[in-house]
C-alpha cells in the first residue's frame, strides 16, 4: 500500500476535526473533534513508521510507541475534559461555549432589551 492513502485519510480526518473545533458550540462535540484530530495524528505516525521501517535495516517502531503515548494522553485528556464539562454544566446549566464565555465571573451578560428599559426610565 502506498503512503499517500493513509496520509490523505489522515489529512481529511484532521481537517474534519479542525472544523469541528472551530465551528461547534457544544463543549462535548469540541472534545470529540480534538479526539478525531489526535486519531489523525496517530494514523500518520503509524503510516510513516511502517514506511520508514521498510527502508531501515533495524526496525525500532518508534512511531508505534509514540502512538501508544498519544493514546494514553488522549484518554487522560478526555477524562479530565469530560469532568470539567460536567462540573461546568452542573454550575451554569449549559455546555454552550459561547454562553460560558459571556457569563464569565465578574461580567454581566449583555441583554438585548437593556437599552429599551433605559429609554423607558428616561422618559418616565
Amino acid at each position: 500500500m502506498h503512503l499517500a492513502y493513509p496520509a490523505v485519510l489522515s489529512a481529511l480526518l484532521f481537517c474534519t476535526g479542525l472544523y469541528g473545533v472551530l465551528a461547534r458550540r457544544n463543549a462535548i462535540l469540541v472534545l470529540m473533534s480534538v479526539e478525531l484530530m489526535l486519531n489523525a495524528v496517530n494514523l500518520n505516525l503509524v503510516a510513516f513508521d511502517v514506511w520508514l521501517s521498510r527502508t531501515a535495516e533495524e526496525t525500532l517502531h518508534s512511531g508505534q510507541a509514540l502512538t501508544l503515548f498519544t493514546i494514553a494522553i488522549a484518554a487522560a485528556e478526555i477524562g479530565i475534559g469530560l469532568a470539567i464539562v460536567l462540573a461546568v454544566h452542573r454550575n451554569r446549566g449549559t455546555s454552550d461555549i459561547d454562553r460560558l464565555r459571556d457569563t464569565a465571573e465578574g461580567h454581566e451578560p449583555d441583554h438585548a432589551d437593556a437599552p429599551a428599559a433605559e429609554k423607558a426610565e428616561a422618559t418616565a
